[in-house]
């Protein structure tokens, strides 16, 4: 790329913008000029099908991640997620308590909203894989329901 001055400023409010709304990545465009700004988190990497060779291939009953795990519970969002209603209030659910199809299991807030996640199906808590106020990405999982 010849010709791309980088704006520092330009990258110093977009990485406000990250911090002010809990957001872990965010990408501006300006015509040709695209800038991403990303912070760091521990992300599951999930491989691909295509890329797997049939010799290389899992047994068809263990998932590959935690993300293809038959109860997963993935971020329908990025954001920041609660698993209590408030600071120092019970939490939604533990390890081992039984839910309802719809049941909220934790919040994720993004731009000061903040969203219920519902139980997908009926089930038994068996993980709970983020902690209290954990930035979390989109399709990252949450919780695993047995």
């Amino acid at each position: 790329m010849t010709g791309f001055d980088i704006d520092g400023d330009l990258v110093r409010k977009l990485s406000a913008l990250l911090d002010e709304t809990g957001l872990t990545e965010l990408e501006y465009a300006d015509g040709e000029r695209r800038i991403r700004v990303s912070k760091a988190a521990p992300v599951l990497a999930v491989a691909a099908a295509a890329a797997a060779s049939d010799d290389a291939a899992a047994p068809a009953d263990q998932p590959v991640s935690l993300a293809d795990h038959p109860g997963a519970v993935t971020a329908p969002m990025v954001g920041t997620a609660y698993i209590a209603p408030e600071p120092g209030a019970t939490p939604f659910v533990g390890i081992g308590d039984v839910v309802s199809a719809g049941q909220t299991l934790l919040l994720i807030e993004a731009m000061k909203t903040f969203n219920p996640v519902r139980a997908p199906k009926a089930g038994r808590v068996a993980q709970i894989l983020i902690d209290d106020a954990t930035p979390v990405a989109y399709g990252q999982p949450l919780m695993i329901l047995e």
